[in-house]
């Protein structure tokens, strides 16, 4: 893990008076924490936001603005929202983008249409049928970011947080080969808080994240790791020893899991991969089911089974809304006084990274960028996920090695499906994207026809979203019974 590959290399940051474009600066959960954790930074400057919500952009401007007033604030920041995307990406140091539409018109489709075809999803946010969709509708609007920040602010460093990260930061590069862009997930982040964890439980000592090492590798969502420190010592033997114990063992009924949130994770899937393949799954369970697909065999109960809770379409739909969702942040409730605020740092890292990049250290973190050679058994060019170093002016990831034979089939199957749909997209053939769609391995538990029906129906529910697709030249659609041309 210590050499490392080209990466990314441009101009530094100058930390004291960074200019910062948030595009989907209306954002209702990541924008709040994004702005707490700026005003605990050693940063310094301005954040533009914009969002086709100007309104929601308006109300987080505001917000953040009201941050800056409360009296632990460390740092100083402005806040404005900005109507035109050129005028918010002008002259950026460094380019956010965290976007979604509106999930009761779309993520409730990714999840309901697929069940009704007997796929039983638990997140469909990344891969499978849903996730296949929610990039079709997005990928078009990321070549247009990466066109505008070519025109913009080319030598802008690019932070992607936008799902499904593999999808859209590959988009980045297809349409701007020399965009400085990044991918990132928390999923690595919280592998090694679960390891921290075990340290403490098994080992009696106490540990944190930071203490924690390890070499990960894979795409986003279904990343490994086959080496993890405790401050430099070995975790992979207490690993293996405890494959066999209880901890590794549970089973699990839907009843056991009423109560549960849909984040909840018992890591039995995790121990379950672990022990069949001898690498350490590095994401959420409640991930990791969609990409090893035999964990949704058998529907809920069977899914249930090993701990993983489906979030269902309703959950999604009120995400939207602050009243009804617990994820959602009301920030007009701190603003009025109806809800007590607290500023404290969220553990995302991306302050760390401008600080990093701006010279006031060198850190190691996980990122997702096009494979160099950094992952040895993935085809160069498709996103990949690995450590990578951070410092003044460059981002170089480190390479990772490969895989056990099964765990590469796996990967190299959803790689597949990934670059056939980015390639799809280049024109908009929704028939070249029907054969990633095939490709897709919750998919293919499906004969060929309800595939292509099902396909139709996510198409129909969602044609609002998918204009930049050639709809009316599909043949696919055209035989489709679900579709009406």
């Amino acid at each position: 893990m210590t050499e490392s590959v080209h990466g990314v290399q441009a101009k530094g940051i100058d930390t004291d008076d960074v200019t910062i474009a948030y595009i989907g600066g209306g954002s209702r959960e990541w924008a709040p924490k994004f702005f707490r954790d700026l005003a605990l930074s050693d940063l310094s400057g301005e954040v533009r936001l914009h969002d086709i919500d100007h309104e929601s952009a308006e109300l987080n401007a505001e917000f953040g603005n009201w941050v800056q007033d409360r009296d632990e604030v460390e740092a100083e920041w402005e806040y404005e929202a900005v109507a035109d995307r050129d005028e918010a990406l002008a002259g950026a140091d460094a380019v956010v983008l965290s976007t979604q539409y509106n999930p009761a018109e779309t993520f409730v489709h990714d999840l309901d249409i697929p069940k009704d075809h007997g796929i039983y999803g638990a997140v469909a946010a990344t891969i499978g049928p849903g996730g296949i969709f929610r990039a079709m509708r997005t990928i078009p609007v990321y070549r247009e970011f990466a066109a505008s920040i070519r025109e913009q602010c080319p030598d802008a460093w690019v932070f992607n947080f936008t799902n499904p990260v593999h999808f859209v930061t590959r988009a980045l590069y297809d349409e701007y080969p020399d965009i400085n862009a990044v991918g990132f997930c928390h999923e690595v982040l919280w592998t090694r808080h679960h390891l921290a964890k075990i340290v403490e439980e098994e080992l009696g000592e106490e540990a944190e994240r930071s203490d924690i090492s390890v070499n990960v590798k894979g795409i986003n969502h279904f990343t490994w790791i086959d080496e993890a420190r405790y401050k430099g010592r070995d975790l992979w033997p207490l690993l293996e020893d405890l494959v066999d114990t209880d901890r590794a063992n549970r089973e699990f009924t839907p009843e056991d899991l009423e109560d549960d949130s849909p984040f909840t994770d018992k890591q039995q899937a995790t121990w379950e991969l672990f022990r069949r393949f001898g690498v350490f799954p590095a994401a959420g369970d409640r991930h990791l089911v969609e990409y090893a697909t035999s964990f949704l065999v058998g529907g809920k109960e069977g899914l249930n089974r090993w701990g993983v809770k489906r979030t269902t379409s309703d959950y999604r739909a009120k995400h939207w809304n602050p009243a009804e969702s617990n994820q959602t942040t009301n920030v007009e409730a701190w603003m009025d006084g109806d809800r007590e605020f607290e500023l404290f740092h969220s553990n995302e890292i991306f302050d760390d990274m401008v600080a990093a990049l701006g010279g006031e250290d060198t850190m190691v973190a996980n990122v997702n960028m096009p494979n160099e050679g950094q992952v040895t058994d993935i085809e160069d060019g498709a996103v990949v996920e690995t450590n990578a170093v951070i410092r003044e002016g460059e981002i170089k990831p480190t390479t990772a090695g490969g895989f056990p034979r099964p765990v590469r089939s796996m990967i190299n199957g959803h790689v597949d499906t990934i670059e056939t749909i980015i390639e799809a997209s280049r024109t908009g053939d929704v028939d070249a994207a029907f054969a990633g769609f095939l490709l897709d391995q919750q998919v293919r538990t499906l004969q060929t026809e309800e595939a292509r029906e099902m396909f139709a129906e996510l198409v129909a529910a969602e044609e609002e979203y998918l204009q930049d697709w050639d709809l009316d030249g599909s043949d696919v659609l055209a035989e489709a019974d679900a579709y009406d041309a």
